[in-house]
């Protein structure tokens, strides 16, 4: 008997704890009276367990397992993290382990690859945005959380995974092996001029030194003789919130609202403005997306859309728009919560809806006769020699074989006519 209360009386502790961590000063009366009476609730069945369970169970495991429960009911990127686990977490922000170069998030449930990173194992393997992963070398991740999925992914550069995915455009299941590798990163893929003094850069990812190297990259751009700018943000999911702000302010007026953040207390209610003193604001814009821009991407999308700074054309985004904030316990473990959403400046929210393009224009291949000829050929010797084709396929093509960038192209062209129209 004696135990029992001492099990209870710990458990009752321990929730009060983190009850007192997780829950503002400002939850009424009533919240907090119906929280307690549900701790009781709480406590008698973790006492039942103590007592009657088949095997001893510790008392850090049982409330380990309450609280992994508890916060992955919240919503999918909330969590518990065990002390091992938040070290995991420090380790990824390092960027010093073997992985897959893949953006994972949960989309309707599903464990959903937000984008692969352009040159990085998954995306020379074949792995697409929007890939549904079933499977991780076998097992079903059905029940796999987020940092669980990570962890079956991460391993030893050189060593093998191997993935099963649901395409669901192609309404297929595929299997991808897949070697692990170092991932590294370069934020600007490409920077040129295209044709007619239309610049081109693609950014593919937000970190610390993003916004310097892309001032540095317009500046050379501009010396080049650019007037015009596209914006690739296709398959780049995010990344530092403070980059992606000041990658934004780089085209529109000092000390506009670029993004808010709003949460339920007050402290969590930010607005995030512009901070460049000498924007790009004259030449004609068009920033390209589609499902694999997330989170950073579609902030600066949703800005510059609805400051009618650029014109958005692609495909729907991703819609990544919370924010995560992770709070350390007493015990080395942590949560890691959901504390508030993005909004554009005119006030919509980008979670769970991403970013609508002004222009809906579908991924597809300009592809001439030429080239199909010899994509055919190729193909044949490739199956002659038995080798694989799917990292071929994946070579990057010149620019005039993207539709979405031609498209761009000649929106660019007809707003300078029509500039030169109207004067």
């Amino acid at each position: 008997m004696k135990r029992r209360i001492a099990v209870a009386g710990f458990i009752i502790l321990s929730i009060f704890i983190i009850c007192n961590l997780c829950f503002s000063a400002d939850i009424t009366r009533q919240s907090k009276d119906e929280l307690y009476q549900n701790i009781e609730l709480f406590s008698d069945a973790i006492t039942l367990i103590q007592s009657d369970y088949v095997d001893e169970k510790a008392p850090k495991d049982l409330i380990y397992g309450a609280l992994q429960g508890m916060l992955s009911s919240l919503d999918p990127h909330s969590q518990f993290l065990t002390p091992d686990e938040f070290k995991d977490l420090k380790i990824d922000t390092s960027g010093k382990f073997g992985g897959l170069g893949i953006e994972l998030g949960i989309k309707d449930g599903l464990l959903t690859i937000i984008t692969p990173l352009e040159d990085a194992p998954a995306w020379r393997a074949g792995v697409k945005a929007g890939d549904r992963i079933v499977k991780i070398d076998g097992q079903s991740t059905r029940q796999l959380t987020l940092d669980d999925a990570v962890k079956k992914l991460r391993g030893k550069p050189g060593t093998e995974v191997t993935i099963t995915v649901l395409r669901e455009k192609e309404d297929k299941f595929l299997d991808i092996k897949i070697v692990r590798d170092i991932i590294k990163i370069k934020d600007i893929k490409d920077a040129q001029i295209l044709e007619d003094n239309i610049g081109y850069i693609r950014l593919i990812e937000f970190r610390e030194n993003t916004a310097r190297d892309l001032n540095s990259t317009l500046e050379r751009l501009t010396k080049e003789g650019m007037n015009g700018l596209i914006l690739d943000l296709r398959n780049n999911p995010g990344g530092l919130l403070d980059a992606a702000v000041d990658v934004t302010s780089e085209f529109i007026e000092p000390q506009r609202i670029i993004v808010t953040t709003k949460g339920r207390i007050e402290r969590q209610n930010l607005e995030l403005k512009s901070n460049f003193s000498n924007p790009y604001l004259s030449m004609p814009m068009v920033v390209l997306i589609n499902q694999g821009s997330a989170s950073g991407s579609e902030i600066l999308a949703g800005c510059l859309q609805d400051y009618k700074r650029a014109i958005i054309l692609g495909e729907q985004s991703f819609g990544k728009g919370s924010v995560q904030t992770v709070i350390p316990l007493p015990d080395g473990s942590a949560l890691r919560l959901t504390t508030s959403k993005y909004f554009t400046p005119l006030g919509q929210t980008i979670h769970g809806k991403g970013i609508t393009p002004d222009i809906i224009v579908e991924s597809t291949e300009v592809v001439t006769e030429k080239e199909q000829e010899n994509d055919i050929k190729e193909e044949t010797f490739r199956k002659l020699d038995n080798k694989s084709s799917k990292e071929e396929t994946l070579k990057p093509r010149e620019y005039k074989s993207d539709f979405q960038i031609r498209q761009a192209i000649d929106l660019i062209k007809g707003i300078r006519i029509y500039k030169e129209q109207v004067k």
